[in-house]
């Protein structure tokens, strides 16, 4: 093909040539712009925005034979929709991207592999698509009558023939126990214990709320200790809160302590590598509580699909099987809408509803077996 050449390390948003207006009133350089817009997102949330403008710059390049340009126009977006989600034919479910170009977009390392898309990886990619032009000021196509309208249709259909967004399984108490288990008294061991417990007996840490814990935010109390949460996805501009001191007592402080005192740690990122003869190095990044809790999984020879998100969605759901209030978990979790919780939570507490056991008698109900809703696959925030 004639784009074969493109590289998609190279793609960026491309911006409105004339930006003298904000030049000329803030005297501020382009340069140093782009460097406050990036030190104030989180590095997943810019390794997923690079990571999708490169796949609309080759999609666009591949598909269409022009440069990715912003605005684009609304049919443009559309034909994006078409080509990556499927529909019903004659001859089964199809998607419109044509099979070379699916495959040229695979070469260029900007897909994983021939396909649709999941719908969700769509939405993703149309959110960011919307962001660069709400950024730039620009007639935002994302936000038009007919894009709206196809992408709720598609949302019906998908529905329709019960395909759900892919949900990892929750660490509800007795797999998260189990994934302890596999913890040794090395150093590795007492650092993963630790790293377990604090995230998921804090509130459900976020993995990037786990990697900012540090003996400044984290001090010892009588109780354990208190980690003090200054940012988080909820809190972007570190106000003061009420909820943002979270609670690490019990066998979290414990197993946390346990890794301080091993590692000598005292000051800095809480969580560190261990290198080779037992050298304590810098601060994790994010994705190893990923890495940690799949490892952990897969060690206790747990069948189920987890990640880093299972230590939220598995504390919300033990909140709810255990009967604690709805606001009381929000507090500790830190989620900022009820929406976005309350199906974990009460995913927890819907074996233990009476509702469900209104044609049974008192003493059924004392006697019937408690399920474990954690056997089902909770949900991805």
């Amino acid at each position: 093909m004639k784009n074969d050449r493109f590289n998609p390390s190279q793609a960026v948003v491309p911006r409105a040539q004339d930006a003298g207006p904000l030049q000329d009133s803030l005297g501020a350089s382009e340069a140093s712009i782009q460097s406050l817009l990036r030190e104030g997102s989180s590095e997943n949330t810019l390794a997923a925005y690079r990571s999708a403008i490169q796949y609309w710059a080759a999609w666009h390049q591949l598909r269409l034979g022009s440069p990715f340009l912003l605005p684009l126009p609304v049919n443009t977006v559309m034909q994006f929709i078409a080509d990556h989600v499927e529909h019903v034919t004659n001859q089964g479910l199809a998607y419109d991207l044509p099979a070379e170009v699916d495959a040229a977009l695979v070469a260029a390392k900007v897909k994983r592999k021939v396909g649709p898309f999941k719908l969700a990886t769509v939405r993703h990619r149309l959110a960011v698509l919307s962001e660069a032009h709400e950024t730039q000021d620009l007639p935002n196509p994302c936000r038009s009558r007919a894009v709206q309208t196809l992408l709720e249709r598609v949302r019906s259909a998908y529905a329709k023939r019960g395909e759900r967004p892919a949900r990892k399984d929750a660490l509800t108490k007795e797999p998260l126990e189990q994934l302890l288990a596999t913890c040794d008294d090395s150093l590795i061991g007492l650092r993963d214990r630790a790293l377990l417990l604090f995230a998921w007996a804090s509130g459900g840490r976020r993995r990037s709320e786990v990697m900012r814990a540090t003996m400044e935010n984290t001090r010892r109390v009588p109780e354990g200790f208190l980690y003090t949460l200054g940012y988080s996805k909820t809190n972007q501009d570190g106000v003061e809160r009420a909820d943002s001191h979270k609670p690490v007592v019990g066998r979290a402080a414990a197993a946390l302590e346990a890794w301080l005192t091993a590692a000598a740690i005292t000051s800095g990122p809480l969580f560190r590598r261990v290198r080779r003869g037992g050298v304590i190095g810098e601060g994790l990044g994010a994705e190893a509580v990923r890495k940690i809790v799949q490892a952990r999984a897969a060690l206790a020879g747990l069948s189920g699909d987890y990640a880093a998100h299972s230590l939220r969605s598995g504390f919300v759901t033990e909140a709810g099987r255990q009967g604690l209030p709805l606001g009381e978990t929000m507090a500790m979790t830190g989620h900022a809408s009820v929406a976005s919780v309350v199906s974990y939570h009460r995913a927890g507490a819907a074996l233990s509803a009476k509702a469900g056991r209104l044609l049974e008698r008192d003493s059924d109900i004392n006697e019937a077996p408690v399920l474990d809703p954690a056997a089902d696959s909770i949900g991805h925030d």
